[in-house]
């Protein structure tokens, strides 16, 4: 099963940076479409509209079909999005782009689920926190990337080179056992989705968290580029930053092992106690680069901690809805990074960074309480799984 981790992780990571690598090229892409720097967060918040579209209506489809042969058609669909964007001339058709790439990167989430199935229960958090590891890598080493690539050749070919990995991840996955699926139809399966977060207090409380942590991350992440670029740092330079930031991914393995241990309480809130700490070093980041380089490494830690152990805590609930849970869960992480990526930009354009680290702070704050504040897990799946406690 290890290949198969490190194969889900690379590709999951690759899929999803898909969804961040417009940050650190906020203010370029803008100003070659003639867009205004207090409106290029559109460009983040679009793709994760189509983002929390995708996780709604596409994500919950793996319970009913082959998972490892829908996440090969979303990967060719993924990569005729991608030239959408290399090619576009104007706002619109990039705006267009953005949001068909936000939907079909949710190909990440069925990765997670796919993975989670092929595991046994044991090894299940051990699972998610690779898989997530690579998810966080994405993520991060997104605007690594897209910077180095965008100083070398112009920020369409950060998305051209995409789309021909996306095309190389279709033709190369591997094949697996069947496993087994639900007898609902497509409308079932979507209002069960929604029948979720009424039975069951534990993704409820999950599902809020994700809204709060991944609205934090995005405040800092999609806003930081304006402060920097004011500082005449050229796009690597900015990319760096993520490089730097993707130290957060070291919390995912060891998030996913004390959670499949039963500490997934402790995890989540020591977890939303660092994230609400780290902004009062980031407030520093106009001041110093080395502020914003702690800073940003204790945030990328304490969230990729937080998302593995809502995760890993909250498949077992109903393995036979896998999918449906993983993507009513990225729904809110969804929501939460569009909210975060639109009203950090604009805020920053009328208060400056003080505003926005006030404004991540308070998204880290709710975190903890919904973490504090949790409900006990009452479901039937918890009832009967001692490890989900």
């Amino acid at each position: 099963m290890q290949p198969h981790r490190l194969y889900l992780s690379a590709a999951a990571g690759i899929a999803v940076a898909n969804v961040y690598f417009a940050q650190p090229l906020l203010v370029t892409m803008g100003a070659d479409l003639g867009i205004a720097a207090g409106t290029v967060g559109a460009f983040v918040t679009v793709t994760q509209l189509g983002y929390g579209l995708g996780l709604f209506f596409l994500v919950p489809v793996g319970d009913r079909l082959d998972r490892g042969r829908l996440i090969r058609v979303q990967f060719v669909l993924l990569a005729a999005a991608l030239l959408l964007v290399g090619v576009a001339r104007n706002a619109a058709l990039l705006l267009i782009g953005l949001a068909a790439v936000g939907g079909l990167a949710v190909v990440t989430q069925s990765l997670v689920a796919y993975g989670a199935s092929l595991s046994p229960p044991a090894e299940r958090g051990r699972t998610v926190g690779t898989i997530t590891s690579g998810i966080v890598l994405g993520i991060l080493l997104a605007r690594t990337t897209a910077g180095l690539l965008t100083d070398l050749a112009g920020w369409r070919s950060v998305y051209l080179i995409s789309c021909g990995l996306s095309v190389l991840i279709a033709a190369t996955l591997f094949r697996s056992p069947p496993q087994p699926k639900t007898d609902l139809s497509y409308g079932a399966l979507l209002r069960s989705t929604v029948d979720l977060w009424r039975d069951e207090p534990l993704f409820r409380a999950s599902a809020i968290r994700a809204f709060f942590i991944f609205a934090s991350f995005s405040t800092l992440w999609s806003s930081v580029a304006l402060p920097l670029t004011e500082r005449s740092l050229s796009h690597t330079e900015i990319g760096l930053f993520g490089l730097i930031g993707a130290a957060g991914a070291l919390a995912a393995g060891p998030a996913g092992r004390l959670t499949d241990r039963g500490h997934g309480q402790l995890v989540t809130t020591t977890a939303s106690v660092l994230l609400a700490t780290s902004w009062l070093v980031l407030v520093w980041t106009p001041k110093s680069l080395l502020a914003l380089a702690i800073g940003a490494i204790v945030l990328d830690l304490a969230v990729q901690a937080v998302h593995v152990s809502n995760q890993t805590r909250i498949y077992p609930l109903r393995p036979d809805a896998g999918s449906r849970l993983i993507g009513g869960y990225m729904v809110f992480y969804s929501i939460g990074s569009g909210l975060g990526a639109i009203a950090s930009t604009t805020l920053y354009e009328r208060t400056g960074w003080t505003g926005v680290c006030l404004l991540g702070a308070t998204f880290a704050v709710g975190a903890l309480l919904t973490s504090v504040r949790a409900a006990p897990p009452t479901s039937r799946a918890f009832r009967s799984c001692e490890s989900c406690r």
